[in-house]
């Protein structure tokens, strides 16, 4: 269970901090609600491939993050998630600023929840379309 802020929403730095990988990438969450998660990922040299482009797995990565929180959002009490399928686009580079991740639910059932996470760069201009199953898992 994470910390809640004033208004009842899950609080996005404790979800942040359950993550290790969150700090390993720099990765923060900015929103954390049932119907959108945002997460953001500066560009930097040690997260890049040749020519200073933003390497696409760091990219992923991000989106990953972004789309599992989502889908925690609309699991119930004393369940867990997994990302079982995951399918991106790559549309551009990135080769300087930050790059925001936006997740939405697309399906919600009882054994998978599907979400779609568009990552864009600073300008707005959009980066990958990942689309990504994850399973609903009984921590019974």
């Amino acid at each position: 269970m994470t910390k809640e802020t004033a208004t009842g929403t899950p609080d996005p730095a404790a979800i942040a901090a359950m993550m290790p990988l969150c700090a390993t990438l720099g990765i923060t969450i900015s929103k954390a609600r049932p119907d959108e998660v945002r997460a953001t990922m500066d560009h930097s040299p040690e997260r890049c491939t040749t020519f200073g482009v933003l390497h696409g797995g760091a990219i992923m990565a991000l989106a990953d993050t972004a789309g599992a929180v989502c889908a925690s959002m609309h699991l119930p009490d004393g369940a867990g998630t997994a990302t079982i399928e995951s399918k991106t686009n790559f549309f551009r580079a990135v080769t300087d600023g930050h790059v925001e991740a936006i997740s939405i639910p697309l399906h919600v059932g009882r054994s998978t929840i599907v979400v779609q996470t568009d990552v864009v760069r600073a300008d707005g201009k959009p980066v990958t379309r990942t689309t990504q199953t994850q399973a609903v898992l009984d921590r019974a």
